[in-house]
């Protein structure tokens, strides 16, 4: 998806700019009918959590730790403003900053959401663990102790890594390319969310 930097005409830039919408719209399609299914799944498995009282906890770094925030944030607000509903309860474990640099600095990064979990999440929860690698060992150090628990477990991934086959529920998109997975992840987040209203509030 780079551009040939030996060639920086208006004609070349505008193809870039247009062939590179197209590949991450691809990424999203192939999406469609590969993940539909897993999406599905984890859904449900999210709105039974929280139709019984329980919460949803979501671990992830960099872009994906800004997706954390975005989905506890839809989850908590709303995002269908046809559907009143009340806030339900998501923690995105990658908002304390102050938890995080401390812990990170005194013990070890790699336990920060493992850390949290541990803490914070008790049986009938479900994680949220995002990676695009698939390979973060602080998403899979959290994901094993979530399992210790009995917290349900969701991964949202790309092709490759170990996460896959860690969780109860792996969404896993059809590339390999960090920023593809990334947009498709954010989509994917979104139609979670809103199918979480419906499903919990909807006719």
């Amino acid at each position: 998806m780079y551009m040939d930097n030996s060639d920086l005409s208006e004609a070349s830039q505008l193809d870039f700019v247009k062939r590179t919408f197209i590949q991450s719209a691809d990424v999203q399609t192939n999406a469609a009918d590969s993940c539909a299914k897993e999406i599905l799944s984890a859904a449900k498995l999210i709105s039974d959590a929280l139709q019984r009282g329980n919460k949803i906890l979501l671990c992830g770094n960099g872009g994906s730790a800004a997706d954390c925030q975005h989905m506890a944030t839809e989850l908590l607000s709303q995002i269908d403003r046809e559907i009143e509903r009340p806030g339900l309860a998501a923690i995105a474990l990658t908002a304390d900053t102050t938890f995080i640099t401390g812990y990170s600095n005194d013990f070890d990064y790699n336990g920060v959401f493992e850390r949290q979990v541990n803490a914070l999440g008790a049986a009938g929860d479900v994680l949220i663990a995002i990676s695009t690698s698939g390979e973060s060992a602080n998403i899979l150090k959290a994901v094993e102790a979530a399992s210790k628990k009995d917290i349900s477990t969701i991964g949202l991934t790309g092709l490759s890594g170990k996460l896959k086959s860690l969780v109860n529920i792996s969404v896993e998109i059809p590339s390999d390319n960090v920023q593809f997975i990334q947009e498709t992840h954010i989509v994917t987040e979104h139609i979670i969310c809103m199918l979480v209203e419906k499903y919990l509030f909807g006719e």
